[in-house]
């Protein structure tokens, strides 16, 4: 048998959810940029679980769905508070927050068609309120209760600070939502895919997809980033810091991809957003910093950043919480997931792959006296 490092390469499975083709990312056929510029959340979510774009109806419709299931079990936000403050990420919280939830909705294993896509409306329209609800809990404040009035982005804001965002707020974290919600057949996604390959239910699938994310070489890269950037504190100690981390031949978060090789077409436009919200938040000496470090890294290693290094500092203008970014990506990439999730069911086969046996040749058991 050919060993594949990673399965770094290797097709798995055919889908028609998002491709990635000359370092060109697409949704059911739309480039991203086309999606970051125009579309809302809430378009891409149906255009992932449908392949197409809504119509007025359409639209209005799943907002109405998901905000109707948005708010959360008295018990899960009880929960919540038996957990050790101060000891728990909130990836670890999500994940769960989830399997938990998993348990006070009826239709939990009931596995047909229509069954799954209301859990999928569920589960997405929840995972919001789980994140917010977490954040302010750790804090000693209660929950803000989600509203009906607002859109996907600006209710998440809303949930997490109590206040109703700006425009520029909400624009900002509504096209950093659309920029990663899938990207093809990534760990998480296949870990989600394999889960529920066994006919698994969704909640498993979603809490197999959190963990995958939870580690720093996937969705924990970019609060890497801002700790990086904590780090270096001011522009003029960006040269020393970057030097020597690639004196020591130590990894830089947020540049490099497995598949881009150009780069990765949807760090552009968190990069654009990074460069408004610093400079409203009084903060440029981020963005300035980011800019010298991706010059450092691109010139010298030939590494440009990818989706993680500009949504640290946008995050961070947005005033959300560093160690609550992954949770924040795992909001997002939940719609994708979920796609994936019910395009596995419609074509199922149990992913089990080979491994190249690399151990001692055959032995013979001896007695625990002879050992």
């Amino acid at each position: 048998m050919s060993v594949t490092k990673g399965l770094e390469g290797i097709v798995a499975t055919t889908s028609s959810i998002s491709s990635i083709i000359d370092d060109t990312l697409t949704y059911a056929g739309y480039d991203i940029d086309d999606l970051a510029e125009n579309a809302t959340f809430e378009e891409v979510i149906y255009l992932l679980w449908h392949r197409t774009l809504p119509n007025r109806g359409q639209l209005a419709e799943l907002t109405k769905q998901l905000a109707e299931n948005a708010s959360l079990p008295d018990e899960v936000l009880e929960h919540f508070k038996t957990y050790p403050i101060g000891k728990v990420h909130p990836m670890a919280a999500l994940r769960s927050a989830i399997s938990l939830l998993g348990l006070y909705d009826d239709e939990a294993d009931e596995m047909n068609e229509e069954a799954n896509y209301r859990k999928a409306i569920r589960l997405q329209a929840k995972i919001p309120s789980i994140v917010t609800a977490f954040a302010r809990v750790r804090k000693g404040l209660e929950p803000v209760a989600p509203r009906t009035d607002l859109s996907f982005a600006a209710n998440f804001l809303y949930m997490l600070s109590g206040k109703e965002p700006t425009a520029i707020e909400e624009e900002a974290f509504n096209k950093a939502l659309v920029l990663h919600a899938d990207h093809e057949l990534n760990a998480s996604t296949f870990t989600a895919r394999v889960c529920v390959a066994t006919l698994s239910d969704i909640y498993s699938g979603v809490t197999a997809a959190i963990g995958a994310l939870k580690g720093p070489l996937h969705g924990g890269a970019n609060e890497a980033v801002m700790k990086m950037l904590t780090e270096i504190g001011s522009l003029e100690n960006v040269d020393l810091y970057i030097t020597n981390k690639l004196d020591n031949k130590e990894k830089i978060m947020g540049f490099g991809h497995r598949v881009y090789r150009k780069g990765d077409p949807r760090a552009k436009h968190l990069k654009e957003m990074s460069k408004k919200l610093t400079e409203l938040t009084g903060q440029p000496q981020y963005y300035d910093m980011s800019v010298k470090i991706e010059d450092l890294v691109t010139s010298q290693k030939n590494l440009p950043p990818n989706v993680d290094f500009y949504s640290a500092s946008v995050y961070h203008s947005l005033g959300v919480d560093h160690d609550l970014f992954t949770p924040i990506f795992a909001v997002s990439r939940t719609s994708g997931w979920l796609a994936h999730i019910l395009e596995q069911y419609e074509n199922n086969r149990l992913i089990r792959p080979r491994a190249d046996y690399t151990g001692p040749g055959m032995q013979k058991y001896v007695t625990i006296e002879k050992r």
